[in-house]
């Protein structure tokens, strides 16, 4: 079984404009096999198509460039590279993301291009299972979460990459008492 921790970036504005669809700009993710140690690392860029322009905000938020996405792939080439690196078909599975965000994001996106999404089927919230693992009620951020835990987060905060790997940390603190 490999665990896939996966995170996104996606197009976004301080508030959303009328009409606007939110578009996956970045993927990380890292493939951990049964003992949580790390097997390989997935990360894209992904060049929006309905909203090419990525807002102030986003660019503040993500630091993600506007030329970082102007010279990536279609969403359309990422997913299917996305999706043959972590062995659909081919290998057991489960997705794994900080909150339910992820998944979600994903099946817009794959509609947008008529994808299928049974792929994303295997997928487990670590954001609500923490939750009730440590009786908090109120959202629970990922840096929240790690500072929790006495885990001192490291990288970009808000970098899909980064943020999977710190997943995949806080991940392994608890590895065997997740539902899985």
């Amino acid at each position: 079984m490999n665990y896939i921790v996966v995170d996104v970036e996606c197009t976004c504005w301080q508030v959303r404009p009328q009409g606007m669809q939110q578009e996956i700009i970045e993927i990380g993710a890292v493939m951990l096999d049964d003992y949580g140690d790390e097997v390989e690392r997935f990360s894209s860029f992904v060049k929006p198509v309905c909203h090419p322009l990525l807002s102030p905000y986003c660019i503040e938020l993500t630091n993600i460039k506007q030329q970082q996405v102007n010279t990536a792939k279609t969403f359309d080439i990422v997913i299917e590279q996305f999706i043959d690196w972590i062995g659909v078909g081919y290998e057991s599975y489960v997705l794994l993301s900080w909150g339910d965000f992820d998944r979600f994001i994903f099946e817009e996106n794959c509609r947008l291009i008529n994808r299928d999404t049974t792929w994303l089927k295997p997928h487990k919230d670590l954001k609500a299972q923490y939750q009730r693992m440590r009786r908090i009620r109120q959202n629970t951020g990922l840096a929240t979460a790690l500072e929790n835990e006495q885990l001192v987060f490291i990288g970009e905060q808000h970098r899909a990459l980064t943020d999977a790997l710190n997943t995949a940390r806080l991940f392994n603190k608890f590895l065997g008492n997740w539902d899985l």
